[in-house]
């Protein structure tokens, strides 16, 4: 009985077939964006109904919703399909990415909705970074408009090398013709320097399926395919397998002795036991000896396997590296051009430190030159300071370690990264990467026979940098100055680096925005680690308003070295007691950009010491630093004799 059960649940050789022959069929992945309300959402839901991805009792529940949700008034309302969020019903917008499969005889699709609104920007560049095709959406009334361009541009920087314009809603403007051809003209002057390989413009209307799946009898001056037909047949660009190897590695698998293995997915081309590899950052070669995946070794791995590799070899390889094809290697550098979309309420700010995410590597990174910012207008090139959300622009970005890469052009998943903000960790910006900069090959680490330690000892004492935060007229300059003198009495080498004093010399050049101001802190965090490695004990004296660049220039310094300083006095009082008269000046207009009135100031929150300053003296305040200075020296002098601490 159990063999005659068995038997009956086996897929017949007819199930069988159809299997194969999915499986057989290419994959098109695409994407539909375009302004908001321009029909993203119904030519998707319109493309499932027409390709019978829909059951009866799919069918039955949108037809209820679209009476209680829809705007077509009694026709079905197809977008209702996609729009999944009750939020998006409610406010008849696409919010999140949605994707959706379905196949025709011929190919299968995973398409993904996109948002419409200029907000979620990056809800569309998250879409478009794994498609191959665009369908740019237009409504026929409304013609090309800001956020049309905008989603070009992105899909352009994305990779995306065809797209279909859809002109949509054409029963609106009662399938005119002179309509279509001025759009498409508009569009064409627009994305000429896009680089797009293919622009198919098609009239359609997606609420009736006009020239989506059939041929429309209103449009007879249309001669072109439908979108199905189109979408079936377009050729898109070179296949991932094709291209050279690469083998991102996410994780070392050494479960015994016996066993070390490189796990991960294969990123582009394909490998098999016995080619020769390298690691991309070492330059280390050896052979795979095996490939091991979950059903048993395989006789070779393609793109998207996930699979583990053996070596011949015990090459020191972790996570973030790369295996690569001898033959053609990936770039590795420290400093390259990428184009950047940001994603963020506070803009990006070159100078800021951010953490740099690769498809398996990470670490921290700067955008060093804000080159320029793209118009979405017109496609100018602007000179900008910072990139506001959803703006895009070409950047000089250095990181901490180099990175392995490929230009973005050329492969897609080794080429992009994304943006970290470090103190919130949310995505704030999606990098495409252009190539490496000369200079990242031309400047390396010179080795040097006297190093930090070695003048620290001469003088007897250990480097740290006393970093001073806090707002104008809080006493900082007057605490430091006689923190020095008092360390200077004791035999001490040090050096002031004070906010108004650098700012006629190092950096004359900086006005006061929060550019400047990220830059500012930069250069200055770079001149105290130079002192700190010369052995100094440094005392930086500077608002520093911006907890992401105190933290930028703690981790420039060794494990310890970094103190920060919180002298804390009140908005009040310092603007009671206005030395400068700056805050008077502030107050009335007069400065602009003055961190505590119209620039915010972000306290430490957990500052090494901290100095409230009501009702005690400056000499109070330099006995409470001499203090925490010498309990640190016997300390570490206890752990350097072994004592622990």
């Amino acid at each position: 009985m159990r063999h005659i059960m068995a038997k009956s649940l086996a897929p017949t050789d007819g199930v069988r077939d159809y299997l194969a022959a999915q499986e057989k069929k290419s994959l098109l992945r695409f994407l539909t964006c375009g302004s908001v309300d321009d029909g993203k959402s119904t030519l998707i839901g319109r493309l499932l109904s027409d390709t019978k991805q829909i059951f009866e009792d799919q069918l039955a529940a949108l037809e209820r919703d679209s009476r209680k949700h829809g705007t077509t008034g009694d026709d079905i309302d197809f977008a209702l399909l996609v729009d999944g969020l009750e939020a998006e019903r409610e406010q008849g917008i696409t919010i999140d990415v949605a994707y959706r499969f379905f196949a025709t005889p011929k190919r299968k699709f995973i398409v993904a909705d996109t948002p419409g609104h200029e907000q979620y920007t990056r809800n569309m560049a998250t879409g478009a970074s794994t498609a191959d095709l665009a369908i740019v959406l237009i409504d026929a009334r409304q013609g090309v408009l800001r956020q049309t361009r905008r989603h070009s541009i992105i899909a352009s920087l994305l990779g995306i090398r065809h797209v279909v314009l859809a002109v949509n809603k054409i029963d609106l403007v009662d399938f005119d013709q002179t309509v279509f051809d001025r759009i498409v003209e508009d569009y064409g002057q627009f994305s000429r320097d896009l680089g797009f390989q293919t622009i198919v413009p098609i009239p359609m209307s997606a609420r009736y399926g006009d020239n989506v799946s059939r041929r429309s009898e209103s449009m007879e001056w249309y001669s072109g395919p439908t979108l199905i037909e189109h979408l079936e047949t377009v050729s898109v660009d070179q296949a991932m397998v094709e291209l050279p190897f690469r083998f991102p590695v996410q994780y070392v698998n050494r479960p015994n002795l016996d066993f070390r293995g490189f796990a991960g997915t294969v990123a582009s081309g394909s490998v098999a036991p016995g080619d020769e590899v390298v690691v991309a950052k070492s330059g280390k070669s050896s052979r795979v000896k095996r490939i091991v995946s979950y059903g048993g070794d395989l006789a070779q791995a393609a793109a998207g396997q996930a699979v583990t590799l053996v070596l011949d070899d015990e090459v020191e390889i972790s996570r973030g590296n790369m295996l690569v094809s001898p033959a053609a290697r990936p770039q590795v550098a420290d400093q390259f051009a990428a184009n950047i979309v940001w994603f963020d309420e506070h803009a990006l700010l070159p100078g800021r430190s951010y953490i740099l995410r690769t498809e398996t590597d990470q670490t921290s990174a700067t955008v060093t030159d804000l080159k320029y910012r793209i118009n979405v207008n017109d496609f100018a090139h602007e000179a900008a300071k910072s990139l506001e959300m959803n703006e895009v622009g070409i950047c000089n970005i250095s990181t901490r370690t180099p990175i392995a890469f490929d230009p973005f052009a050329e492969n897609r998943t080794t080429g992009a990264f994304i943006l970290i903000d470090r103190i919130s960790n949310a995505t704030v910006g999606a990098g495409m990467i252009l190539h490496s900069l000369r200079r990242a090959e031309n400047i390396h680490w010179q080795s040097l026979d006297v190093g930090k330690r070695v003048r620290a000892d001469m003088k007897n004492q250990r480097p740290a940098v006393f970093w001073f935060t806090g707002l104008s007229g809080s006493g900082k300059s007057t605490i430091a100055n006689l923190f020095e003198k008092k360390l200077f009495a004791t035999g001490r080498h040090t050096y002031i680096l004070d906010g108004d004093n650098v700012r006629h010399g190092l950096n004359r050049d900086l006005g006061f925005t929060d550019a400047d101001r990220v830059e500012n802190i930069r250069r200055v965090a770079e001149v105290a680690r130079l002192m700190a490695d010369a052995g100094l004990i440094v005392i930086v004296s500077f608002i520093s308003p911006f907890s992401a660049e105190r933290r930028m220039a703690r981790e420039l310094m060794a494990d310890g070295e970094f103190v920060e300083v919180f002298v804390d006095t009140p908005f009040e009082e310092c603007a009671r007691r206005d030395p400068k008269g700056l805050y008077a000046r502030a107050l009335n207009g007069e400065i602009k950009n003055f961190t505590g009135v119209d620039s915010p100031y972000e306290a430490p929150e957990t500052p090494e010491i901290h100095l409230q300053t009501l009702g005690k003296s400056a000499e109070e305040m330099v006995d409470a630093l001499e203090h925490w200075l010498n309990e640190r020296d016997i300390a570490e002098d206890q752990y350097d004799s072994g004592g622990g601490i």
